[in-house]
């Protein structure tokens, strides 16, 4: 199955514990040992036990693409040496917008920033992922990374994303946008899911048509 439906740490928002690329997926020191193997099978992905700066909320913390990782700037040099052995280039953002996994929507062509990031952390961003970066919203909500699930076959967005939002989004990113909803009508994507070009998990709350949405929204039928 190309979507594994479990909760993480009691909470069916899995998108804000754990964050993957199409090689690695990065999961919290709470994670037990059957669900590592649970991430492993559905995402194709090794799994990564870590934490940011000794906070859990993985997905929330970090940008993650195939070439780089963005973290927040309380990140640990232990941290940091984690993820650069296992091949990723790594650089940290600060000030107020420093959850980098809330406020930045990648994959390995582009990347949607927060309006409000600097040009200088703008910069860090588009040295550590390699990839063109612009600012915008989805749904008029400058979280971009919360508001929506990005890979390199598709992207889910929040379902009042605009058409011109969509269009954008597709442009930079290089693939196909659609809206969607998870755990039972919540509009949170990047909350609530965790996915690469290989699968996808959802929580326990999704209902079966949404998953059907995120199946054929990135690409995984």
């Amino acid at each position: 199955m190309p979507i594994a439906q479990f909760d993480l740490n009691g909470s069916p928002y899995v998108g804000v514990f754990a964050r993957a690329n199409d090689q690695l997926v990065l999961v919290p020191h709470s994670t037990p040992a059957n669900l590592l193997a649970d991430f492993e099978r559905a995402l194709g992905a090794k799994p990564i036990v870590m934490a940011v700066g000794g906070s859990n909320i993985l997905g929330s913390l970090v940008a993650l693409n195939s070439s780089g990782a963005v973290l927040a700037d309380f990140a640990e040099d232990a941290d940091i040496a984690t993820l650069r052995e296992a091949g990723l280039k790594v650089g940290r953002i600060g000030g107020k917008y420093n959850a980098a996994g809330n406020n930045l929507l990648c994959n390995d062509h582009g990347a949607l920033a927060n309006p409000d990031l600097s040009d200088e952390v703008i910069g860090v961003i588009a040295e550590t992922l390699g990839v063109r970066v612009e600012r915008g919203t989805l749904a008029g909500i400058k979280t971009v990374g919360s508001a929506a699930c990005a890979t390199s076959k598709g992207v889910l967005c929040h379902p009042k994303t605009t058409d011109t939002e969509l269009d954008f989004l597709e442009d930079l990113l290089k693939v196909e946008a659609d809206i969607g909803t998870v755990n039972h009508g919540a509009p949170f994507l990047g909350a609530g899911l965790v996915a690469n070009k290989h699968g996808a998990i959802v929580g326990s709350a999704c209902t079966g048509p949404e998953v059907n949405r995120v199946e054929n929204a990135l690409d995984l039928i």
